[in-house]
């Protein structure tokens, strides 16, 4: 390209040349809005034909996805009163396992100082490869293609506008008008690509993070959000403290970093070669090792001076994150504080974070004052007079001032002379601009330095976020029958470790091997050498004093935690298969749980819409359920079916838990497990729920500290609160069970009758402190001591009716 510019045009090509400039510039407006046009072709069969009401709009809201024919998903997003489509893919689960052997965890020294060595290079090409361009054909290649290609080409249109820089120069040197203006015209003709090319490098410098972010997060939500038996999401807590930062934060952090790196790489890099090698040609070989010895100087100071800000990225994301998790540990528990009034001790709390934050973002700001003077010093006038000096080769060695056509002698004639000098000019304007376009492109590489150090940080935590959740094992699955049995064998309730057992003995030797490698301990036994059976219609309920693991008996009935062997054999969990559409074991926690969704979606969850609508189950059924659990009132109150609100806010105590047991009545499970749910519900609703539960055909299982509970179970098991780990199981109404409660109730008469003691010394105590008040001389209020004897008499006196009237209704 650059010989077009050094050689006389014919009329033809002239005139072709400007009726193409001409036709260029009145398309240029249209020539921009090209990728516009280009991505409404491209989504316009997703998006709606035509416009949606309010209706329909809402209808989409709870509809969410369509299913396709190869298992897929398409999303539904509501835009601009029209419906987009965005296909969903998921990761293969057989993909994930062969992601595994990529992403071994990292030593805790890697962790805490990330640096550019062979374990980062290792860790990107893992996260490249394995996660953000799976394969040669995905969308982001494709836009990272696009970009690469734009880079590359504004780097051809620098040395193209570079030399026709030296060429416009060179005619108004030698007062060439006409070649002056053809020049000029050629300056606009090339304007119209470059600014194009800048256009779309700059659209594409945002496109390929947005993409790299979608394909990160898709992927680390497909692995964290996994079903039985992984269940990541709820494992990760106790192994990575804030999955929330690593999952948006440094997500967006690393694809936005790696985006920017990329072009701050590649451009300067290309612009580094072949500016390189058009200035070899003009600078000889002493000009060009000149070049390159002061690359290499550069090089050298600015690694000297060069922070660690790797480290420094790593611990600024880490206390981002901690800030993070107290504003909204604040937000999620704000009822609870204000019943403290904990404002002012939230607000300390919060305040020490943010401080922990800021000082540590000063200290970094602190840091690069030195290091941004040393590089501003090096690249912009070091690199400055560097240049001037390498201009100036040429000119200062007489081989290449012939090479120029500079002539020594003093008989030359007047038009050589100044064909000389124009020549001269030439050389010196178009050096000047390749070497001021170096400069850029080297003081970019040596900023992309520090950005690489950044990047090494954020991808430590990245990487730390998918080797963590890859070497999950899995939850062990134990045995499963068709009969409605639930049978526990030699099984220790504990507290979940690496090394908990499991009835497989391969996920066993895994457990054990990795609490090795770990250095693990062994959790406390809550519940020792547990064994029972439990068939449908027989029901149980779990009692025992706080703390003693009644919650965690449900954890591993369940499969949340696995069972690990006591001393008398091999542990075992045998649980029922779902029967038809009724799933076989369905658990509600004592803390209900509100999806996000409409008030329909709070009853069937965790079921969509389109579930519902596939069951051919109607809203007669769920308005049945509502009374059941006397919620028959919520529709009218709030709006409707699809009413969509902050339900956690919205509903009550008691409301949250009765919506509970209303999922209950939809999933109708062979057994549900009932831990507390029921607390803040009155005794009369709460027992005609259980009522209808067991009218269902439901077997409940229910964790609870009411006595009086216990009439709608036939088993009782009863957790010891000693610290021995020991346990009981009695059948409800059995001669066993009417001794036991006989044998408390005489040890609560034997206490009783001790309260008149009690009474009587408390009233000598009284007198003897008036004797003392009086000899020290201070007046006591008469009553005073005696009131407090009579509050703590009715008190006592109410806890025993309670106690009786309990015991009397068993």
């Amino acid at each position: 390209m650059p010989t077009v510019f050094s050689k006389p045009l014919s009329p033809t090509r002239k005139h072709a040349l400007v009726l193409f400039a001409f036709t260029v510039l009145l398309l240029r407006e249209r020539a921009l809005d090209i990728p516009a046009l280009l991505r409404r072709a491209l989504k316009g069969k997703s998006r709606g034909s035509k416009t949606l009401n309010k209706d329909e709009l809402n209808k989409v809201l709870q509809e969410v996805y369509e299913e396709e024919e190869d298992g897929s998903r398409v999303l539904l997003v509501p835009y601009r009163d029209r419906v987009v489509k965005v296909p969903i893919h998921e990761t293969p689960k057989d993909k994930l396992t062969s992601d595994k052997q990529f992403f071994p965890p990292l030593s805790s020294q890697t962790k805490s100082k990330p640096n550019i060595d062979a374990s980062f290079l290792k860790q990107l090409r893992a996260i490249l490869f394995r996660v953000a361009f799976p394969e040669w054909r995905s969308r982001e290649v494709g836009v990272l293609a696009a970009h690469s290609f734009f880079l590359v080409l504004r780097t051809v249109l620098s040395i193209m506008v570079a030399r026709l820089d030296g060429r416009i120069v060179r005619d108004l040197v030698k007062a060439d008008g006409r070649g002056f203006l053809k020049g000029l015209g050629l300056w606009f003709v090339l304007a119209v690509p470059s600014t194009y090319t800048n256009t779309m490098i700059k659209h594409l410098q945002s496109k390929l993070p947005l993409s790299l972010r979608t394909r990160l997060t898709r992927y680390t939500h497909d692995l964290y959000l996994s079903a039985f038996p992984e269940l990541r999401y709820y494992r990760l807590s106790g192994r990575l403290e804030g999955a929330d930062q690593y999952l948006t934060a440094d997500v967006e952090a690393f694809a936005e970093s790696l985006s920017v790196l990329y072009g701050n790489v590649l451009k300067p890099s290309l612009d580094l070669l072949l500016f390189t090698s058009q200035l070899a040609r003009s600078l000889g070989v002493r000009g060009t090792l000149l070049l390159f010895l002061n690359y290499w100087a550069t090089v050298r100071i600015l690694r000297a001076v060069t922070p660690a800000f790797g480290r420094l990225a790593a611990v600024e994301a880490r206390l981002e994150g901690e800030y993070r998790r107290g504003m909204g540990r604040v937000g999620r528990d704000g009822e609870e504080v204000a019943f403290y009034d904990g404002g002012a001790r939230e607000r300390d709390i919060l305040t020490k974070a943010y401080m922990r934050l800021i000082k540590h973002v000063n200290s970094i700001y602190k840091i690069r004052i030195a290091y941004e003077w040393t590089e501003d010093y090096v690249i912009k006038y070091l690199w400055s007079a560097a240049g001037y000096a390498l201009i100036a080769v040429p000119l200062l060695f007489t081989r290449t001032k012939r090479s120029l056509g500079i002539q020594t002698s003093k008989t030359v004639e007047r038009e050589v002379v100044d064909n000389a000098i124009a020549g001269r000019t030439e050389t010196y304007i178009s050096n000047r601009r390749l070497l001021l376009s170096l400069a850029d492109a080297g003081g970019r590489l040596m900023y992309a330095y520090k950005d690489l150090l950044e990047l090494a940080g954020l991808t430590t935590r990245l990487y730390t976020l998918l080797s963590t959740l890859h070497n999950l094992l899995s939850l062990p699955e134990g045995k499963h029958t068709e009969e409605g049995i639930i049978e526990v064998r030699n099984v220790d309730i504990a507290v979940p470790t690496i090394s908990s057992s499991s009835s497989s003995t391969r996920v066993k030797e895994e457990w054990e091997e990795q609490e090795e490698e770990e250095g693990g301990e062994e959790g406390v036994v809550l519940v020792r050498d547990l064994n029972l059976t439990l068939r449908e219609g027989e029901h149980l309920m779990i009692t025992g004093s706080n703390g003693v693991g009644k919650t965690a008996v449900a954890r591993v009935l369940a499969g949340l935690w696995p069972p690990r062997a006591s001393s008398g054999g091999e542990a075992s969990i045998t649980r029922p298969l779902p029967d038809g559409n009724r799933p076989a074991i369905f658990v509600v926690p004592q803390r209900a749980y509100m999806v996000t969704g409409s008030l329909l979606e709070q009853i069937i969850y965790p079921h969509t819409y389109r579930d519902f609508l596939a069951s051919g189950r109607g809203i007669e059924e769920i308005k049945k359920i509502l009374e059941l659990v006397y919620l028959s009132y919520l529709p009218d109150r709030e709006g409707g079916w699809g009413t969509r609100k902050e339900w956690r806010d919205v509903l009550s105590g008691g409301e949250k838990q009765r919506m509970g047991m209303a999922r209950v009545f939809w999933h109708r499970p062979r057994f549900a497990i009932l831990d507390e749910c029921t607390s803040a519900v009155s005794s009369d609703v709460e027992g005609r729920m259980y009522e209808s539960a067991k009218a269902a055909g439901i077997t409940l299982i229910t964790i609870s500290l009411r006595p009086s509970l216990s009439k709608y179970h036939t088993q009782l098991l009863t957790l010891s609160g000693d610290g021995t780990s020991r346990w009981t199981l009695t059948k409800v109404g059995t001669k066993e069970e009417r001794m036991g409660l006989h044998r408390e109730i005489e040890s609560l008469e034997k206490k009783l009758a001790e309260v008149e003691g009690w009474e009587g010394r408390v009233r000598v105590l009284e007198g003897l402190l008036r004797v003392t008040d009086h000899d020290n001389g201070t007046d006591t209020e008469e009553g005073e001591w005696g009131m407090d004897s009579i509050v703590r008499t009715e008190t006592e006196t109410e806890t025993e009716g309670e106690y009786v009237e309990a015991v009397e209704e068993v």
